[in-house]
């Protein structure tokens, strides 16, 4: 029930707008480690980033020289921007630059500038900052997460993002993945310890703490990582060691697809050709050079799934490669 509680308060969050979720920068660390050769020599944009609090900008200013990055740029939107009452000064967002070390006093440059604009990553001042980056690497609001996407693909950059699970489940996002245009990141779920939230939230049972800095924080395990970076893991085959010929009574057919059931990733036979349903989280293991995907969640018949009668959770339709017909 706590668990069901904190991903409730994610999705009213996204349902209201209110998208004040910071990551820790522990959780930054636990993904970046395996992307550090995508770095050199290339300028990396946190659009949704207040480089005064952001763990994404300090990762990336604490490591600019060993990631061998050639600029950082970070922007903030300022939510003052609906306030009647605030004086237009106080409704701009603002943007840094950072390029290192000053060779002339040798201490890091760091100015803040601000924007015409309230710093929203679809504004003009945006994007011309989108367009002067080569990778995308923030938290963005969930509640625009497929406009986000959008815009990043359309303006063909790298990026790796932080997403609530169920955008897995979005039709933008999953014909992505079905065509190895986008992919998950190595953490998923508990991989995420959690959020920094403002202290405004309402807290719910134990999931909910104060940290050692006095920041209050969620942990949810609805979250994960998308990018197009490539990672060698999205290339390891899935261990298969169940059969499906003499246990067919454990992999039924579906009532509207010439197709099997597959409960979970790990018990995918490894000696059926034919179509299986499995279920959504088969994609934080998928391997594009062992499986392809053919359709999400519809029979034949263009309805969902079902198995005698009733619809099973979210499914993906795949077949395994490398068995011949």
């Amino acid at each position: 029930m706590v668990r069901n509680a904190t991903n409730k308060l994610l999705q009213k969050a996204k349902k209201s707008k209110t998208d004040e979720f910071y990551t820790q920068f522990s959780d930054i660390e636990r993904e970046l480690q395996y992307y550090q050769k995508c770095f050199v020599g290339k300028v990396v944009y946190c659009n949704c980033d207040n480089p005064r609090m952001s763990n994404f900008f300090r990762y990336f200013v604490i490591n600019f020289h060993s990631l061998g990055l050639k600029k950082l740029i970070a922007s903030y939107y300022n939510a003052t921007d609906n306030d009647f009452f605030q004086p237009n000064e106080l409704k701009r967002g603002f943007f840094c630059e950072y390029s290192g070390i000053n060779s002339d006093n040798n201490s890091a440059k760091i100015e803040l500038l601000q924007f015409n604009g309230n710093g929203d990553f679809r504004s003009s001042e945006c994007v011309e900052l989108l367009k002067q980056s080569d990778i995308v690497v923030t938290n963005p609001p969930f509640s625009l997460f497929r406009e986000f996407v959008a815009q990043i693909v359309k303006y063909k950059k790298q990026f790796l993002i932080i997403g609530n699970v169920n955008a897995l489940t979005y039709k933008e996002i999953f014909k992505l993945i079905q065509n190895d245009k986008v992919w998950l990141g190595v953490n998923l779920g508990r991989g995420i310890s959690g959020f920094i939230v403002p202290d405004s939230y309402k807290r719910y049972g134990s999931e909910v703490h104060t940290d050692c800095n006095g920041n209050t924080v969620i942990s949810t395990n609805g979250c994960l990582w998308l990018t197009n970076l490539e990672l060698k893991q999205r290339h390891e085959d899935i261990n298969l060691t169940k059969e499906y010929y003499g246990n067919e009574e454990k992999y039924p057919m579906f009532d509207n697809c010439k197709g099997i059931n597959v409960n979970r990733t790990q018990d995918i036979p490894k000696d059926y050709s034919g179509l299986m349903g499995v279920p959504i989280t088969f994609l934080h293991k998928y391997n594009p050079d062992q499986f392809e995907i053919i359709r999400f969640r519809k029979g034949d018949d263009g309805k969902d799934l079902r198995v005698n009668g009733k619809c099973p959770y979210f499914r993906i339709l795949i077949k395994n490669k490398r068995i011949n017909v």
